[in-house]
């Protein structure tokens, strides 16, 4: 399997500069939006892949999965009307924390976006049962050995797929993303490197059943000077 990690764009919160004014779940930002459609024009030329890799006549992504973060299934759909892959939401691809806001003694979970709230704004996204009108949160503040529990859980499902001759991309989120990788890697919570994604920052791993060899890290040269952001 080909495995293709790639962070959201650049939200409202990721350009706060009070982070008071944080929402629950943001959308993009202008420069967000524009590195999405760098991304996809990125991956439709097949920049993704090795020089010997492209041009071969089969899919440059077979499968394209992303958070049901709003910011993530926006980053998403540039790259699936290039490719002409329709996303599928992974609910369990989600930021670490989910989807809350700080009201200082504690923080408060909300419910997320609703089912037909979602297939109104992406009606060619495949939503999961769980997935549901009231919202697919509902639960307070994840804390961080739950959210790496569940990014073990998830490189475990692409470990029992890697056999697949598949080029999979999944968008998800800076912490969720490094966490899956450290997963991948075998590391524990809380030991050895974080993995650092700037917004559509591309990780590329060719996962094997016996090992997961990273060819490239956080690469960003699709992005210009300007749209270069945490």
């Amino acid at each position: 399997m080909e495995l293709f990690l790639i962070r959201h764009g650049q939200s409202t919160n990721n350009a706060l500069q009070d982070w008071t004014q944080r929402v629950e779940d943001p959308l993009l930002t202008s420069s967000g939006e524009r590195q999405a459609e760098r991304t996809a024009a990125h991956l439709f030329a097949g920049l993704h892949l090795p020089p010997a890799l492209r041009n071969t006549g089969r899919p440059l992504l077979d499968q394209l999965y992303c958070s049901p973060m709003i910011r993530a299934m926006q980053t998403a759909h540039p790259i699936s009307s290039a490719l002409g892959v329709a996303p599928q939401v992974w609910v369990d691809v989600h930021e670490i924390g989910g989807v809350y806001l700080d009201h200082g003694e504690r923080k408060v979970g909300y419910p997320g976006r609703s089912r037909r709230e979602l297939a109104q704004r992406f009606p060619d996204y495949h939503l999961p049962p769980t997935l549901t009108d009231e919202g697919w949160w509902n639960r307070d503040f994840e804390e961080a050995h739950e959210g790496h529990a569940r990014a073990a859980a998830v490189a475990q499902v692409l470990r029992q797929r890697a056999g697949e001759d598949a080029r999979i991309a999944i968008v998800s989120h800076g912490d969720f993303l490094s966490a899956l990788l450290q997963a991948l890697g075998g590391q524990q919570p809380g030991q050895g490197a974080y993995f650092t994604h700037r917004n559509t920052g591309i990780t590329h791993i060719d996962l094997t059943p016996l090992a997961s060899r990273v060819y490239y890290l956080n690469r960003f040269d699709h992005l210009d000077d300007e749209l270069l952001t945490y």
